[in-house]
């Protein structure tokens, strides 16, 4: 994760914001009907966006994806690397 998000997703108002929208969504991914896992931004977040939270915590900008989905739309294709996946946060982990 980069240093300029960290704070931003380990508050608790991202926190509550995320379950909310999660329970809202009924935990099913809004592209592929599939178990959601992920709250994803649809305007991605920048650092010069992120305290905003017109962007950053506003339903309208959330989107509900399972893992695939969302590697998909953070990487085209899905085609990760062998052994890549992204963690809840986005993050490219081992998997």
């Amino acid at each position: 994760m980069k240093d300029w998000a960290k704070r931003f997703y380990k508050s608790k108002a991202w926190r509550q914001c995320r379950d909310a929208y999660f329970i809202f969504r009924h935990g099913l991914c809004e592209r592929c009907n599939g178990p959601g896992k992920i709250v994803h931004h649809k305007i991605w977040l920048t650092p010069e966006n992120i305290g905003d939270p017109k962007v950053s915590l506003n339903f309208d900008n959330l989107e509900l994806l399972c893992q695939d989905c969302h590697n998909r739309e953070h990487h085209g294709s899905g085609a990760l690397g062998d052994g890549l996946m992204f963690d809840e946060q986005g993050n490219l982990v081992e998997g």
